[in-house]
């Protein structure tokens, strides 16, 4: 018998955000069967930005949000000019 794929639970945090003229989708989820959440940033041109690490809790994923944008600024999300960019987010636990 085939299993059925688990089903992705999204906080209700996730939202899109604009802060200094640069707008994201911040998505927060987590399979049902997992505890712990992962945060993912999507960019307007589509680049999704995916912290390796995952977090206890839906609020401490939006805080490791909130931190990078204080500490890096919303540019830290945009693509550079040639598109390769890779970002190296610290763990924060």
């Amino acid at each position: 018998m085939i299993e059925p794929d688990p089903e992705i639970i999204h906080s209700g945090l996730s939202r899109m955000i604009t802060i200094d003229g640069i707008t994201v989708d911040v998505s927060i989820y987590r399979l049902e069967e997992d505890v712990e959440w992962t945060l993912e940033v999507i960019n307007d041109r589509g680049t999704s930005i995916a912290w390796q690490e995952t977090f206890k809790t839906d609020e401490d994923a939006y805080r490791a949000f909130q931190l990078t944008v204080v500490q890096e600024g919303m540019q830290t999300f945009l693509d550079d000019a040639d598109g390769d960019n890779i970002i190296e987010f610290p763990t924060t636990h």
